[in-house]
């Protein structure tokens, strides 16, 4: 008869999970809003000075939310656009933390 073999006990090598896919989208949704406020920062600054200083925040709210809603209503695809490119250069320069370094 043979003797039985004998399996190593301790943690065995295997995979390991990396959310790659899940930073990817963390890190575009990031990008694409960071784009996105840079695109309507100047027209948010004009309305900012132009705001009377006795409104309320209720008011102020509302006057911020529509001057940016006017502001990139025509920019959303470059920021869109911008922050594919951003993504896209960070993972092949892999400056994204979390993502894999190349073998």
């Amino acid at each position: 008869m043979s003797d039985p073999q004998r399996v190593p006990l301790g943690p065995r090598p295997g995979p390991t999970f990396r959310p790659e896919f899940t930073l990817f989208l963390i890190y575009f949704f990031a990008l694409f809003v960071f784009f996105a406020l840079l695109l309507a920062l100047p027209d948010l600054l004009a309305g900012m000075r132009t705001l009377p200083a006795d409104a309320s925040v209720e008011e102020q709210r509302s006057a911020g939310a529509e001057i940016a809603r006017r502001a990139v209503a025509g920019k959303l695809s470059f920021a869109f656009i911008a922050a594919l490119l951003a993504l896209g250069l960070g993972a092949y320069t892999r400056v994204l933390p979390g993502i894999r370094k190349r073998p």
